[in-house]
């Protein structure tokens, strides 16, 4: 890790901004000595976010192996014929995400923070970005290199960081960026308008940043209830996402595998829609269905899989067809790939990739008002605006059919796969009268409406237990039996290489194993 975390103050591979011209010749030049850079000016600035928000919102390089691979898998929202999914990991892919998170996102922040104006609208973007790419890795893997990463060459080691201690710096530096932008002059353009999330915007950056600091806040809800709550009400009070207009999305480009990190990967017909969501989007007769996922080529019917099938099931099931024919699997829905009459897939790579969504806000809110923090409307209310919010989003805007969805008392069905499952759950839609189905309602919705995030899926799962999901039909990992799940991805092998030391100090951090049962902080029961 020594080699990627800390030598590399500065990564000058920054994509080109896709209304701009390419990056600098100093760029190249400065490539070759990464310890050489001590400065960047404000011109180089926007560079250096944009390649930091392309990366850790993760685009087509690293989106297979860093997110589809695992996060995506956990969180059930599609079933894939790779050993990961059965538990057995990969420590090749776990080193990508430190890769990605210390070098192709850290290194872009660290060179921003350490040039630009402290009191600057671009140091507090650098900051929330930091927090967001830095909030990932710690939610997969427990203690990581924070305090001390990037801040020398490594020649001794770095040291791990306890989780409660990387959150409380996180809340810190959010709340810290939101005071700052709120400082600046509304018509402040950030990065002079060149940044590929939202253009500049200071409006929208602060909307971002507190719906960012809401979420960690639930996050922290049960290990440490009046931190939580805290900081909460402090980031619903300053201004949160409340409409889909205000929805972050990263502009994706043709340029520098800049595309669409879904849509990149559609093309291989290696994703299937997994029987859990299935289950739900059948059964609640849910509109998305159709948005989210494609009918297959042989009997042209939304079909699924159970997550962990072996690879003799899977063979049989698409009647020994190459298990990556899209024959009798359901591939991800038209906004990131299409095909025409006969057959052929045009791969929507420009399509902006979706980031956080005022959906999310509500149902982050709706807990938050179980939970007795003032969240501006009652549970219930804030719940339903979530519904319509998603539905929206998607194109789903008939009043009438919202109102009917919400309302339903339809339930999650048997999704008709391989096994001849039973219903995954026996959650409704419509507003229950016990708390306790009333946050598995919560839970489920934020579940469907914020995909296809799974980092942020997977880690509300191990939170609340939410939603439902079938257990594994297969586990390669005997920490993992069968009818348990994933907790964290292990340290890469590097790490025990690499630094040895600092890797001893975060197990340490975990109760004295590396293990993926181990749970997370947060992660209380």
């Amino acid at each position: 890790m020594k080699k990627f975390i800390h030598k590399y103050k500065f990564l000058a591979v920054a994509l080109p901004l896709v209304f701009s011209a390419s990056c600098t010749k100093d760029f190249v030049e400065d490539n070759r000595d990464p310890n050489a850079i001590t400065d960047v000016s404000n011109a180089e600035f926007p560079y250096l976010f944009n390649k930091a928000l392309a990366s850790v919102f993760v685009n087509a390089s690293y989106y297979e192996t860093t997110q589809n691979y695992f996060a995506d898998i956990y969180a059930q929202y599609y079933a894939k014929s790779v050993s990961t999914e059965r538990y057995m990991l990969n420590s090749e892919y776990a080193r990508r995400m430190y890769l990605v998170s210390y070098v192709h996102v850290g290194a872009q922040l660290k060179s921003i923070l350490d040039s630009a104006d402290p009191n600057s609208g671009e140091y507090a973007l650098a900051n929330v970005i930091w927090v967001y790419n830095f909030g990932r890795l710690t939610d997969v893997m427990g203690p990581i290199p924070y305090s001390e990463a990037l801040e020398s060459d490594g020649s001794n080691g770095v040291k791990y960081d306890k989780m409660s201690d990387i959150y409380a710096d996180f809340f810190v530096r959010l709340t810290k960026s939101v005071d700052a932008l709120k400082k600046l002059n509304t018509s402040t353009s950030l990065f002079g308008g060149q940044d590929n999330l939202y253009g500049g915007n200071v409006g929208l950056w602060i909307k971002f940043a507190n719906t960012l600091k809401l979420r960690l806040a639930l996050r922290v809800s049960k290990i440490d209830p009046s931190l939580a709550k805290k900081m909460g009400e402090e980031a619903y009070a300053s201004g949160v996402l409340t409409a889909n207009t205000e929805n972050a999305s990263l502009l994706k480009s043709l340029l520098g595998n800049d595309f669409n990190g879904m849509a990149s990967i559609s093309g291989w017909y290696a994703t299937s829609m997994s029987s859990t969501m299935k289950s739900y989007l059948q059964g609640y007769q849910d509109p998305r269905l159709s948005i989210f996922f494609q009918k297959n080529f042989t009997t042209k019917e939304f079909s699924s899989r159970r997550n962990g099938m072996p690879a003799t099931d899977i063979n049989v099931m698409v009647n020994n067809v190459s298990v990556n024919a899209n024959t009798l699997q359901s591939n991800v829905g038209p906004y990131w790939i299409t095909y025409n009459a006969n057959g052929v897939a045009t791969q929507n790579f420009t399509n902006r990739q979706h980031v956080l969504s005022s959906a999310e806000a509500y149902f982050l809110r709706a807990e938050g008002a179980l939970n007795g923090w003032s969240m501006g409307g009652t549970a219930q209310a804030l719940y339903e605006d979530g519904i319509k919010q998603s539905l929206n989003q998607w194109g789903v805007v008939d009043a009438a059919q919202v109102s009917a969805y919400t309302n339903s008392e339809n339930l999650p069905t048997a999704p008709g796969d391989y096994y001849k499952s039973a219903a995954v759950s026996s959650t409704p839609i419509k507003w229950a009268t016990s708390e306790s189905m009333q946050r598995k309602q919560i839970g489920t919705q934020k579940w469907l409406a914020i995909f296809p995030d799974g980092w942020e899926a997977w880690a509300e799962f191990r939170r609340t237990g939410y939603p439902d999901m079938y257990n594994l039909i297969t586990s390669e990992n005997a920490d993992l039996p069968v009818g348990t799940f994933i907790k964290r991805l292990t340290y890469p092998e590097a790490e025990y290489t690499a630094n040895a030391q600092g890797v001893k100090e975060g197990v340490s951090y975990l109760g004295g194993t590396d293990k993926a049962s181990v749970r997370l902080w947060w992660d209380v029961d």
